[in-house]
């Protein structure tokens, strides 16, 4: 677990997710390059996820996580409740769908790879997972990211109704 999770000097940790071959047959035999997925956060509530190619691995999983730090000062904070999250949610990206659900103290992330990368370098502590559709590892990230984000609380509801709940 610890070769693909690195804690950064910024602060940030990096979760290498998946590592995929492509091979190109030429004239002299077959010529290989990398595709690298990589998802990072401050586990405080940023997350981003990172897409690199390269014909190496280690330039593959820079790019990735350079794409991925650029990616995350665009996107809001995650809303969260405690290490928790504040509601059930449905993430949806293609043919995936991941079903988050907020659990109590002590339960732990109980999620599949790429699910749980996302959560765990967001920082969630207790939660319960779902998959349906597609387990492509790249579309379950984006998945959990866009259900993470459309998190709300009941203080910016009420705030976003003008009204008193």
């Amino acid at each position: 677990m610890a070769r693909d999770r690195d804690q950064r000097q910024d602060g940030l940790e990096e979760h290498v997710v998946k590592i995929r071959r492509c091979a190109a047959v030429v004239k002299g035999g077959r010529r290989f390059s990398f595709n690298a997925l990589v998802v990072v956060g401050d586990t405080r509530g940023r997350v981003a996820v990172g897409y690199g190619k390269a014909n190496e691995v280690p330039p593959a999983v820079e790019k990735a996580t350079k794409d991925a730090t650029e990616t995350m000062k665009r996107q809001k904070r995650v809303s969260m409740r405690g290490d928790t999250i504040p509601h059930r949610v449905v993430g949806k990206f293609g043919a995936s769908r991941v079903i988050l659900v907020p659990a109590g103290p002590g339960t732990g992330v109980k999620a599949g790879p790429g699910v749980r990368d996302v959560l765990v370098a967001c920082g969630v502590r207790n939660i319960l997972t779902k998959v349906h559709g597609s387990s492509n590892p790249i579309n379950l990230v984006k998945a959990t990211i866009q259900g993470l984000l459309s998190l709300r609380t009941r203080d910016e509801v009420a705030r976003l109704r003008g009204v008193t709940l």
